[in-house]
């Protein structure tokens, strides 16, 4: 998620009158309140460890992730994501509940050391449905540790008298780490 992209994002919002809110994808970066305060230093060294551990590994379990925007240092989110051997996943990530904060989707492996998955979510404007949005993402397996790059199209319906939508393209990183059942 580039801020560029992101400040786009907002001013497009609110030149149509949108001040939308994101079901796990809140494109409000600089109004993630609590966001930055729970990168502990612990938690910020243990994200760091991963560019050395290089193992493969399963995908299945629950993990606790963290988003970063594309040039970014500032976490724009963290969740918990479960992701089953069924192929499907779901995620609770640490954004406003009246704004939308669980979202599903389903993945695939694309070799030993990686897969892929396609996530979606609502977008709400003032807890109205106003969009949704959709998320690729391709992850690479370490051990208990991944990281990966992401694309998010939002996806604004029109607003009266408008009669065509807004999209809006945002890149970004994740990095997640297994939690022990």
């Amino acid at each position: 998620m580039n801020k560029a992209l992101l400040g786009v994002a907002l001013v497009g919002g609110l030149a149509l009158g949108l001040t939308a809110r994101a079901g796990c994808v809140d494109p409000r970066v600089g109004a993630q309140q609590g966001a930055s305060a729970l990168m502990s230093a612990d938690l910020e060294s243990k994200l760091s460890a991963l560019d050395s551990i290089h193992a493969g590994g399963s995908i299945v379990g629950t993990w606790f992730v963290v988003y970063k925007p594309e040039g970014s240092t500032t976490p724009s989110g963290q969740a918990f994501i479960q992701w089953h051997s069924d192929g499907t996943e779901w995620e609770n990530i640490n954004y406003p509940v009246l704004g939308g904060n669980i979202c599903m989707g389903s993945w695939k492996q694309i070799d030993q050391s990686h897969v892929s998955r396609n996530h979606y979510g609502w977008l709400y404007n003032n807890g109205v449905l106003a969009g949704f949005f959709n998320e690729t993402e391709t992850d690479e397996l370490m051990g208990n540790a991944y990281v990966g790059v992401n694309n998010t199209t939002l996806y604004f319906y029109p607003v009266p008298p408008a009669t065509e939508g807004t999209t809006v393209e945002l890149k970004g990183t994740a990095r997640g780490i297994r939690i022990a059942p």
